[in-house]
């Protein structure tokens, strides 16, 4: 039986209808523990048909292992309840920094018989089963006090792979290798979505168990097509280690005639910039067709000439558009001026590039993201092998581009900007419901990436039109190109495409180097393992300019939080009440 916590469109329940006797759908209220109520209510006088239920939930991976030899196993097992895995008991309790966090079977699969099922008992907790309107409402006022409930109740319990046996309280988290190693059938997803300081404070480490569960036979594309949707991109990008530092050299048997059908998409701003593009491109193979986008004061001659070149590529095709309006950008340019090459289906993969010479920030810094852009994408012909591989092998990827430039760059710590609000309004008008990154998103900032054209079509189906960049209310300074750039990954995402950050060996020597002594700095005034110095800094709260305001401001967030509460909640009022008074009079508009 399965339960649907919110809707379920056609599509879904065609998929669910072949491995379910029944499918029931309810309101979206009450997590995964009211969905089990709902599903024993609608079950009723039935139940005594059974032996044993199974009560599970949807925050797994599975089966890994074979279910067969667990069963087996715990069959022989004279009991009347069991889970797969269980956590220790704490003092105090993690979750509110006092009393008893009880001994308890983990949640997520607990299996009840027959003598507990039929029992009064039973019948009593689910009847008197409090809501659950939050996360740690369902596990304080579940998960946490089920097993301590029934075995005070005199039913016995068992667990399939014990805590005690491992080397932590919370396996299923911190030593998901070993449980699998023992024959565990189920992989919980939380090390793929999980805060990744706090990872990173116990040394889980997503990429290796991907490779662990792989080697099981287990189909890794369902784990990535199931964090595409969920995981807000940057945090799955983390926890998965999916930044992938490539070889010059192709690998054996990684040659680009695994993806034939190749289109290469430049946007010209500055018809200078066509050398360097013209020096990287060469890396492609023949075979590519070349799509040039360029707005109506640059002459469509001069940039086949450039092309034309002793020791550019030839390229199977060439094509250059003279786009309509001279204000046009490299996201209408993509959208609008090479709609019909995303959804004709001609190509399988694209290799986006803009020819400009950027003018944000000192010489040097322009000169470095520029080879950033090219050489992380290009590199060598044998970069661009490996790199093609990557999509060969993962049907899943949607898109790979250069992570975020360190030097000379000041997009850690603010990379929405203020872009998000226009952001967050355009994934609703979307549909995109992936979360989103807290602090700065997993985008190709700079704009140049190689695609399936496929994974972008949450984009490219939209009926876009250049009229929709110039500058309007609400978002003024809130560019409609640039806002696109930075939702990429999710609208990727919401079709269960994921994203990767590619490196060449020489950038990565540069930039952990660079990232390393950084962070070295800025964790010198603060104690304590990376996780607990953010927690430290975001209860402070913003630095601002340093001033004697500023720094009462955080000591009070810090050491007086209820006060500081009251405070601000306070100055709203009064805000708000001068702003009123002021609608009233006409004195604000």
């Amino acid at each position: 039986m399965v339960v649907v916590n919110g809707a379920l469109t056609d599509a879904g329940r065609a998929t669910l209808e072949p491995l379910a006797d029944e499918i029931l759908v309810r309101e979206n209220r009450g997590f995964d523990i009211w969905g089990h109520k709902h599903a024993l209510d609608h079950l009723g006088p039935r139940i005594e048909e059974f032996d044993e239920l199974i009560l599970t939930n949807d925050t797994w991976f599975g089966p890994v292992r074979p279910y067969g030899p667990v069963f087996t196993r715990m069959d022989a097992s004279p009991v009347d309840f069991w889970g797969m895995t269980d956590h220790a008991r704490e003092e105090p309790n993690p979750f509110t920094g006092e009393g008893v966090l009880f001994y308890h079977l983990q949640s997520f699969w607990i299996a009840v018989r027959r003598r507990m099922f039929m029992s009064a008992q039973w019948g009593a907790y689910w009847q008197r089963l409090p809501e659950m309107p939050g996360y740690f409402d369902a596990v304080l006022r579940h998960e946490a006090i089920f097993t301590e409930h029934f075995a005070n109740a005199g039913f016995r319990h068992d667990v399939a792979f014990p805590s005690a046996e491992y080397p932590t309280d919370h396996p299923a988290l911190f030593n998901p290798d070993l449980l699998l190693r023992d024959g565990c059938p189920l992989l919980k997803r939380r090390p793929f979505f999980h805060y990744p300081p706090f990872l990173d404070r116990h040394a889980v480490i997503g990429r290796e168990l991907l490779g662990e569960v792989e080697g099981y036979g287990y189909p890794t594309g369902v784990i990535w097509q199931d964090v595409a949707r969920n995981v807000a991109p940057r945090v799955a990008n983390t926890n998965a280690g999916a930044l992938e530092v490539l070889w010059d050299r192709a690998l054996p048997d990684e040659t680009v005639s695994a993806v034939p059908r190749l289109a290469v998409i430049v946007h010209v701003v500055d018809e200078q910039a066509l050398d360097d593009i013209g020096a990287h491109v060469r890396n492609l193979p023949a075979s590519s067709d070349l799509i040039v986008t360029a707005p109506p004061h640059i002459d469509s001659a001069r940039i086949r000439e450039r092309l034309g070149r002793d020791g550019a590529p030839r390229f199977a095709r060439i094509d250059v558009r003279t786009l309509p309006r001279p204000e046009v950008n490299h996201m209408s340019a993509l959208l609008i001026g090479c709609r019909d090459v995303l959804l004709d289906g001609s190509y399988d993969i694209v290799v986006k590039l803009i020819a400009a010479s950027p003018r944000r920030r000192s010489f040097n810094a322009d000169r470095y993201l520029a080879r950033h852009q090219f050489d992380n994408l290009l590199n060598s012909p044998g970069y661009v092998a490996n790199l093609m591989a990557l999509f060969r092998r993962e049907p899943g990827l949607g898109a790979v581009f250069p992570p975020t430039v360190l030097l000379g760059s000041s997009h850690l710590g603010a990379g929405w900007g203020r872009l998000r609000p226009r952001a967050e309004s355009l994934a609703k008008k979307l549909r995109i419901s992936v979360p989103f990154d807290d602090v700065s998103p997993l985008a190709p900032f700079g704009g140049m990436m190689v695609f399936r054209p496929e994974a972008l079509r949450l984009l490219t189906e939209h009926a876009w039109q250049y009229s929709d960049y110039a500058p309007a209310s609400p978002f003024p300074d809130a560019p409609l190109a640039d806002t696109q750039e930075l939702l990429i990954a999710y609208a990727m995402g919401e079709r269960g495409f994921h994203c990767r950050t590619v490196l060449a060996r020489e950038y990565a020597d540069i930039s952990h180097t660079a990232l390393e002594f950084t962070l070295d700095q800025l964790s010198s005034t603060t104690p304590g393992y990376p996780v607990e110095q953010i927690q430290y800094l975001h209860r402070a709260g913003r630095v601002g300019r340093g001033s004697a305001l500023d720094l009462a401001r955080m000591y009070l967030r810090l050491n007086h939080p209820q006060a500081t509460a009251a405070v601000a909640s306070a100055a709203r009022s009064a805000v708000h009440r001068l702003t009123s008074l002021g609608r009233r009079r006409g004195d604000v508009r």
